[in-house]
């Protein structure tokens, strides 16, 4: 039975498999989330075989040898039930071993994850809303391009846990995105990329050092997609200012995960969080 289970690295061009998964279980991946996120962690992507046919997926994206992030954890529902899961969830563990490892997990897992001795740091909740047309004041809204790599770098690490730079630079490439940093007195003091997923768009991250800067940049990424739009950011709930955010924008909540940690939690700001970038890799 789960004896049979081969578990060998996803190539990248078999990284579809993964995000069409995601798709069916209403994740709603990016259009080109397989490039960024096999761009964090080559080595970070696993496949389960039985025989020639691929029936659970993993990531385990090791960022730095000391954080690590876990995601696409999907067994084909045929397959569901046999303890082939459980294998593969093993195999990503032992994977980062040593790392703190985080991951969002969704409320039918959350009770597996603590018997593997994850910790609740806190809920995140999905909103959903539709674009508008709006004024702007973009006089202080620059392309990341327009800015040192190493300032927007440093800036997301402070707001992740970690470095991530492959998987950043990997982001802000997609062609079906577009990515906004406001500077304040020659530093950021904003950042936030908005792209389009299967239904409708996404935002994240979208990182601000107060209200005001959250709700212009979230303005200036709405902005590059047409009105009327179904669009999607993913909150940190103890951030009272983004709960405040979504409400301004009579966003809905849709779906609900949980930020756990198996080891030393990071010291995240997650009152300058007004989303988060992936559920799947953080």
């Amino acid at each position: 039975m789960h004896n049979d289970l081969k578990i060998v690295p996803l190539p990248p061009q078999l990284m579809s498999i993964p995000i069409a998964w995601a798709k069916s279980e209403g994740w709603n991946p990016g259009l080109d989330d397989e490039f960024s996120f096999h761009a964090a962690d080559s080595h970070g992507f696993w496949a389960g075989y039985l025989g020639n046919q691929v029936i659970a997926t993993i990531s385990a994206v090791n960022y730095n040898d000391c954080f690590g992030f876990i995601g696409f954890y999907i067994v084909d529902p045929e397959f569901r039930g046999k303890c082939y899961g459980r294998r593969i969830w093993d195999h990503a563990m032992n994977s980062l071993r040593g790392c703190t490892i985080g991951l969002d997990g969704v409320v039918a897992q959350q009770d597996f994850y603590r018997r593997s001795d994850f910790e609740l740091a806190h809920r995140n909740i999905r909103y959903e809303g539709r674009s508008s047309a709006c004024s702007l004041d973009a006089g202080d809204i620059i392309s990341p391009g327009d800015i040192h790599r190493e300032d927007l770098i440093s800036y997301d690490a402070r707001h992740f846990g970690c470095h991530r730079d492959g998987f950043l630079q990997a982001w802000l490439r997609q062609k079906n995105a577009t990515a906004k940093v406001i500077i304040r007195d020659s530093r950021i003091c904003a950042f936030g990329v908005i792209r389009k997923c299967f239904a409708g768009y996404k935002i994240g991250p979208l990182f601000a050092d107060d209200y005001n800067q959250a709700d212009r940049l979230l303005k200036a990424l709405l902005s590059s997609i047409p009105p009327g739009q179904c669009f999607f950011l993913d909150i940190p709930q103890p951030n009272e200012a983004a709960r405040r955010l979504v409400a301004t924008y009579a966003m809905n909540p849709v779906f609900e995960t949980a930020r756990m940690y198996n080891g030393s939690a990071p010291d995240l700001p997650l009152n300058n969080i007004y989303g988060i970038t992936s559920f799947e890799l953080g």
